[in-house]
């Protein structure tokens, strides 16, 4: 695995800054509108000539911009962007970049309300999207054309855990000027730095490992500051803001980032071996386990495997859910991340609106069972599945 360290302690101090109190870290500034002692002032700040805050919609509020330089900061960005929920950023992203006629490459699985926001409402705006399984990889090439604007992928996807080569899609991107963007949601910047592979934006849903705590919604968009500011006026005419309020708690919650993903991983990779043993489960999606398909490709581009896997259950799907139904520490729910362990069927949850057709050329079945592991103790979350399992 790659050695490198995350530094901690820019969890801790980026973006940080102390008022006229002597505040420890930034405060919240839960502000809609900031004073000026002059017309110039004020016009100095508008058009640009001096920074300052002037209207919290804007994302000019020292809260919001705070975070977003503490954002910068762990994914090695030079510039980040705040907001309102990862849908909002992703949204924003597209829509900076494409105008109708233009053609995204949705390469792997994705989050079901991304694979709805491309395939049907980018859609009705005249920007195409195709859609590639990690399988069709060696389609890449013969699906470019002139209009392709953004490679997208997750890595890993959600439900299925399968990673890209992000080094080997920079290249090919680059080589035809193409935007290479990463949702990095499911590793979180500790275990993967797509910027640092190749990658042109990185997408976070921050409503999951970034906030951690199940208290707050939020989106980020992180890369070069030239990449980054055509999305800040998306973001501002759509009203995508973070609020300062959800701000403050994400900036609070990244000052653990580390200690809870590094405890996840340790958790989930124990669990993932206690799965691939049980004789009710026929498949465990975990690329910490070493005969996972891409095994050799995560040690070499992650620090860590992440605490999200998946598993095919043996039964139907009535059976999978009933299995699902007895479990009592994980809680039956979406969305991931969070200190408290919980597990869905995709099928019920996350990909529900997808297609069902679609469904299945993607393996996401009625059996497919997707954990998010907490930071309970790995023994008492293990001793749970195992009654559910039996």
């Amino acid at each position: 695995m790659n050695n490198k360290i995350f530094n901690a302690t820019t969890c801790v101090h980026a973006g940080e800054h102390r008022d006229a109190q002597g505040a420890i870290h930034t405060p919240l500034y839960n502000h809609s509108t900031f004073a000026f002692s002059s017309t110039e002032a004020i016009v100095d700040v508008v058009r640009g000539a001096k920074p300052g805050n002037l209207y919290t919609r804007y994302g000019m509020n020292p809260t919001i911009r705070a975070t977003e330089e503490k954002l910068a900061s762990i994914e090695g960005a030079e510039s980040a962007l705040a907001f309102s929920s990862g849908m909002a950023a992703e949204a924003a992203l597209f829509l900076a970049y494409c105008i109708p006629g233009d053609h995204i490459l949705c390469l792997g699985d994705v989050y079901g309300g991304t694979f709805e926001l491309l395939d049907v409402n980018l859609r009705k705006l005249g920007i195409e999207t195709d859609f590639l399984l990690g399988s069709e990889l060696e389609q890449l090439a013969g699906r470019v054309s002139e209009r392709t604007r953004i490679l997208f992928c997750e890595t890993p996807t959600n439900p299925n855990i399968e990673v890209f080569d992000v080094a080997a899609l920079s290249s090919f991107c680059h080589e035809r000027g193409i935007i290479l963007v990463v949702d990095n949601t499911f590793a979180s910047s500790v275990n993967q730095q797509p910027l640092q592979l190749g990658a042109d934006l990185v997408i976070h849903s921050a409503t999951k490992y970034l906030g951690g705590h199940s208290d707050l919604t939020a989106g980020a968009v992180m890369g070069a500051e030239s990449l980054v500011v055509p999305l800040w006026q998306w973001r501002k005419n759509l009203g995508q803001m973070i609020a300062p309020e959800v701000a403050f708690l994400l900036a609070r919650s990244i000052k653990t980032l580390i200690c809870r993903v590094e405890a996840q991983n340790d958790s989930a990779s124990r669990i993932a071996h206690f799965l691939q043993s049980h004789p009710r489960v026929s498949l465990v999606n975990y690329p910490g386990l070493p005969d996972h398909p891409q095994h050799a490709l995560a040690c070499r581009q992650m620090r860590g495997f992440g605490g999200m896997l998946s598993f095919n259950y043996d039964g139907d799907g009535q059976q999978t859910s009933a299995m699902v139904d007895k479990l009592r520490i994980f809680s039956i729910a979406p969305s991931l991340g969070g200190v408290e362990s919980l597990v869905t069927q995709p099928v019920t949850t996350t990909h529900f609106g997808m297609p069902v057709d679609e469904r299945r050329r993607r393996n996401i079945s009625d059996q497919l069972v997707r954990l998010s592991i907490g930071l309970e103790h790995p023994d008492d979350l293990i001793a749970d599945l195992s009654q559910a399992l039996g």
